[in-house]
């Protein structure tokens, strides 16, 4: 159901953004880290090793989406950095 929103969105707190952050920081590092180990066996050329460069790219984008959310979400809020 892409595209549609529910009529009364209740946005993330700055304590909940602050922890799903941290935990898409830590998935992105070990992400990062099982990719490298797929790539130095099988190779970027391998259909494993392009997933992982895919997936790691998709999230990536999600943690700037999220950014971005958390931003609106807390206009008025420091320049802390959550997702990225």
């Amino acid at each position: 159901m892409r595209g549609i929103r529910p009529q009364n969105v209740v946005p993330l707190t700055l304590e909940e953004h602050r922890e799903l952050g941290k935990e898409m920081k830590v998935s992105a590092a070990r992400l990062r880290e099982l990719c490298g180990l797929v790539v130095s066996v099988y190779g970027p050329q391998s259909s494993a090793g392009f997933r992982f460069m895919k997936a790691i790219d998709a999230l990536d984008h999600l943690r700037q989406e999220l950014e971005t959310q958390a931003v609106r979400d807390l206009s008025g809020h420091g320049p802390e950095r959550f997702y990225l």
